[in-house]
């Protein structure tokens, strides 16, 4: 008795292996590259998030210490010709016992140290005097990645400080690894607040 050489056959053909592996590996690239993808946007909403609440902490210290402080600058040389002074810095007493102890605190936009953190940094510098004597100095930056950093102080006579008005435009630098590789376009932010103090000077 002979067997059919057709049902003797087993196995795939060459032909149909290489159709198998081709079909798998562009499904399996195609599914890494979707995956990449989604880590990288991940990557991106998370850090603007962080960069987001950490700006508006930040915009929100600024505020309060605005608000209680004294005897802001800078000042204008005339407040009748120019009432308006837009400025990278702001400074103010935040503290004054009446016996000559006094604390000033300088927020200012200063060139960024790395390029990878901006153009810019927001600092804070902090001085405390007894009498005319620099007791104790501390500085440190409060936000890197800032593209833009305006103070705009509006005065009345005296000068006294009416209206303090910050504009801070950043970008989130935590995303620069994802962008290393990928076209994403990390979203700025722009934060603007005004605030009168409570005690004109």
């Amino acid at each position: 008795m002979r067997s059919n050489p057709r049902r003797a056959r087993r196995g795939f053909s060459i032909i149909e292996i290489l159709v198998s592996l081709t079909i798998t590996g562009t499904l399996l690239a195609a599914t890494l590259v979707a995956l990449d993808a989604a880590f990288k946007s991940y990557k991106q909403t998370t850090d603007g998030a962080s960069t987001h609440v950490v700006s508006r902490m930040v915009m929100n210290r600024l505020m309060s210490m605005v608000r209680t402080g004294t005897e802001f600058g800078p000042s204008p040389h005339d407040v009748l010709l120019d009432p308006i002074i837009t400025s990278t810095f702001i400074e103010f007493v935040t503290r004054d016992d009446g016996a000559g102890n006094r604390r000033i605190v300088r927020m200012e936009r200063r060139d960024a140290t790395d390029a990878l953190r901006g153009p810019f940094e927001l600092w804070y510098q902090q001085t405390d005097f007894a009498g005319s004597v620099v007791v104790a100095t501390d500085e440190r930056p409060m936000i890197t990645g800032l593209t833009e950093c305006n103070f705009q102080l509006q005065y009345d006579v005296g000068p006294r400080l009416r209206r303090a008005t910050v504009d801070l435009t950043i970008r989130p630098n935590d995303a620069q690894a994802a962008s290393i590789y990928t076209d994403l376009d990390v979203p700025t932010i722009r934060l603007v607040s005004s605030v009168s103090p409570r005690k004109l000077d």
